[in-house]
């Protein structure tokens, strides 16, 4: 497909070939259309195709940026001279001088979260209080390899208890392991890349997954290295009303209880349909877990539970089996930062199936690891992770950037504090979601039902049932027989220079649409909605021409 080939609402062979490409990509045809229809028209041009959030949180940033200037304060101490070059901080002395500083410094934005958690990690998890500060220095001044190599200990002591809220971990002892990447789409990379290389899923083995699902989800097992065999676990299409619940039926979950399924891939809440998982279906898979397939590897991608209020990730339910991915780019508006972290429970299923292997398959695995270690069968998986994101013959130089882990530890900690307070940000993010998605949905005379389990970072509108609840059976197959589903997404974007990503790129409902309601403002999505529905009410327009 030549890139510069017109995209022509007209042309259904060229809509069914570019049906074939990831709707990301798609996106930015599209957004060529809906510009050039913006400029020849009076339309304003509307992009809610990628959840690139249109918010920031000030204060963990606010600090970030005042921790850098004790930082170079304290390179100059130990060496400084009139071309620009300074020393590295010293840790003699170094925690006194940091709340010096902090004092000296208190009426301006960011001190008072960084004192707290300086403070917080030396009264809660004992740190010492000049190896605290000293490593906060060199992190923010990114001046040497992080080490460990997997995360900084503070980093990792402040994100492990920003988790446990964050997720729900509640009273759970689990203890988690965590390792920093480089936004979560790096920590599922390096997820299946591990997971393959240390022979716990080969070439044509079975996974799952649920679906509708991020794209990359459906598109990583099909690579010629993987080449898994992808089972499906279906969301419901539709109620018996009419209405979608984007929730799983027992008999679709109940597919896993095939022990030949290994590993188990979910998004939640979901992405795009935006719904965490009911009570009855994580009941059902910790039975299935318990009773029938024990040795279930699941990976949990988790970057939208903030947007839920009580949130409970499967990371404190099936604490054994499952793998968190957890990304602080939408919640804290941070995809610029690429802030991430795996985290996998101390007691996993991965270390015991390795443990588990062939004595061939653990002789091939210790040579490739001989170069960490005198017993390379002792490396846990999670630190095989690491050397793996880096061909492991660079595991020394491995590691997400120190200043990263210092705005990730920040985050952190400002969102663990901000619940004990007043909760005050995680509820004006939820309030800014739903606002959003109610005036996203009151212009297109569709009705949004009111569901607890809704995240609404996203909403999944399934046009073709609103084509037979307005119009018809028989409009609705007009539609099909006439059109390509990907047709409504290309006319939005060259008719009302509106961009939506199509459904059934996720393995959503054919004529669906995917609406980010992260990216535009309130007043946005109500002309987003007002577009959607006279799209339509267009078809049906042409339907009863024909039908004439």
């Amino acid at each position: 497909m030549k890139n510069n080939e017109h995209i022509n609402p007209e042309n259904r062979d060229f809509e069914k070939r570019l049906e074939q490409m990831s709707p990301f990509e798609i996106k930015n045809r599209l957004i060529e259309m809906a510009q050039a229809d913006a400029h020849n028209s009076t339309a304003t041009f509307l992009n809610a195709g990628r959840g690139n959030p249109n918010w920031i949180a000030t204060e963990p940033r606010e600090a970030f940026f005042l921790l850098g200037k004790f930082g170079l304060e304290e390179c100059r101490r130990t060496a400084d001279n009139t071309v620009g070059i300074a020393g590295i901080p010293s840790p003699q002395g170094i925690a006194e001088r940091l709340r010096e500083f902090l004092n000296d410094h208190k009426d301006e934005n960011g001190a008072s979260l960084i004192s707290r958690t300086f403070e917080y990690l030396i009264s809660k998890h004992e740190f010492d209080p000049d190896a605290l500060a000293h490593e906060f220095a060199e992190a923010v001044i990114g001046d040497q390899y992080p080490t460990p190599d997997r995360m900084l200990h503070s980093a990792e002591t402040m994100v492990r208890d920003y988790l446990r809220l964050a997720m729900g971990g509640g009273d759970d002892k689990s203890t988690y392991d965590l390792f920093a990447t480089e936004g979560g789409t790096a920590g599922m990379c390096y997820a299946f890349d591990s997971i393959q290389e240390n022979k716990l899923i080969g070439k044509g083995d079975k996974i799952a997954l649920m679906v509708p699902a991020f794209t990359p989800y459906i598109e990583i097992p099909h690579l010629d290295r993987f080449d898994f065999e992808v089972i499906n676990i279906n969301a419901d299409k539709v109620q018996h009303d009419g209405y979608h619940t984007w929730q799983y039926p027992a008999e679709e979950v109940d597919k896993l209880r095939d022990p030949s399924i290994k590993l188990l891939c979910i998004i939640n809440p979901s992405n795009p349909p935006s719904y965490t998982l009911s009570s009855d279906t994580i009941r059902q898979l910790v039975d299935i877990v318990k009773n029938d397939n024990p040795d279930l590897m699941i990976i949990t991608d988790d970057v939208y539970g903030t947007f839920v209020r009580n949130f409970r990730s499967l990371m404190y339910e099936l604490p054994y089996n499952t793998m968190c991915v957890y990304s602080f780019s939408k919640y804290f508006g941070a995809t610029g930062w690429r802030l991430a972290v795996c985290a996998i429970s101390q007691n996993n299923v991965f270390d015991d199936m390795i443990a588990k292997l062939s004595p061939e398959q653990t002789a091939d695995l210790n040579r490739r690891y001989a170069s960490l270690s005198l017993e390379p069968h002792n490396i846990k998986f999670i630190d095989r992770m690491v050397a793996d994101s880096r061909l492991v013959a660079l595991n020394h130089t491995a590691g997400l950037s120190t200043p990263q882990q210092m705005q990730m530890t920040l985050m952190a900690a400002f969102a663990y504090f901000n619940s004990h307070d007043d909760n005050s940000y995680q509820t004006t993010m939820i309030h800014t979601i739903n606002d959003r998605l109610n005036a996203l949905w009151s212009t297109t005379g569709f009705t949004l039902l009111v569901d607890p389990l809704r995240a609404g970072y996203y909403s999944e509108i399934d046009i073709m049932i609103w084509a037979k609840k307005f119009y018809g059976d028989e409009f609705a197959k007009y539609l099909n027989d006439n059109y390509e589903p990907l047709d409504f997404v290309i006319r939005l974007a060259n008719e009302t220079a509106v961009v939506l990503l199509n459904g059934d790129g996720f393995d959503g409902p054919a004529w669906s649409v995917r609406v980010s309601l992260a990216n535009l403002n309130e007043s946005d999505y109500r002309k987003i909605g007002t577009a959607i529905r006279n799209m339509l009410d267009e078809y049906h327009t042409r339907f009863l021409t024909v039908a004439q």
